[in-house]
């Protein structure tokens, strides 16, 4: 159970503090350039995924993202039992850590662009580059989280901070695409609080994360595999 409660505290800590900057900080009162910007918020996603790592990584390995976890269960690193609690519990702390966000929302006013950070596109991107967008970035994603944590070739100490720094940069191209999700509870937990469009949006940050991290899971066991 602590594994579980770990992962559900992980994600919340995710959400929490990565769309709480784009929510407060990413910009004030929409001037462009003011505010932190998308290095800021990659930068807000990227450090909590290295605090939780060396937080939680010795209890549950970390993982705060269901695609992360679909690929170390195909990969043959957890039971399906396992897997499913995980994700579960990760979906919960989402919810918790959005919930923290619309309340602080609620109270008073905010310089950000929703109210929770829920992922979405619109404009000139197409639901084809949003789909693509998520299953690419998040292969790339999780097949660093599946190296880095390898027993044998992984990096072991250190790939909580490889693993930080890959979010980081696929938050810095993947941002002004869809808001960057790769990680299905992060967008679940704001969208089920902001509505309308992107609870209609919600399907693809789903499924694309998941194709994505099952690509990354058959990858890696092919460049394992013994000749």
């Amino acid at each position: 159970m602590k594994k579980y409660l770990a992962e559900m505290i992980g994600t919340m800590v995710l959400v929490l503090m990565g769309c709480g900057s784009a929510v407060f900080a990413g910009s004030i009162a929409g001037t462009v350039g003011a505010g932190v910007g998308t290095l800021g918020v990659a930068f807000a996603f990227g450090i909590s995924v290295v605090a939780m790592a060396y937080t939680i990584g010795g209890i549950s390995g970390c993982h705060i993202n269901p695609a992360i976890t679909l690929g170390v269960f195909l990969s043959g690193r957890m039971s399906g039992k396992d897997a499913g609690m995980y994700m579960v519990f990760q979906v919960i702390g989402a919810l918790i850590g959005s919930a923290i966000l619309f309340v602080l929302v609620s109270s008073g006013g905010h310089a950000g662009p929703t109210a929770t950070g829920a992922n979405g596109w619109s404009g000139d991107i197409t639901m084809a580059q949003a789909f693509i967008a998520e299953a690419v970035f998040t292969f790339i994603f999780v097949l660093v989280v599946l190296g880095t944590t390898d027993a044998k070739k992984g990096a072991g100490s250190f790939a909580g901070l490889a693993i930080g720094l890959s979010l980081f940069l696929v938050h810095i191209v993947c941002i002004p695409i869809t808001g960057t999700s790769v990680n299905p509870a992060r967008s679940i937990a704001p969208a089920l609080f902001q509505g309308g469009e992107n609870l209609s949006q919600l399907w693809l940050f789903i499924v694309a994360p998941l194709i994505g991290a099952a690509l990354s899971a058959v990858v890696w066991k092919c460049l394992v595999k013994e000749d």
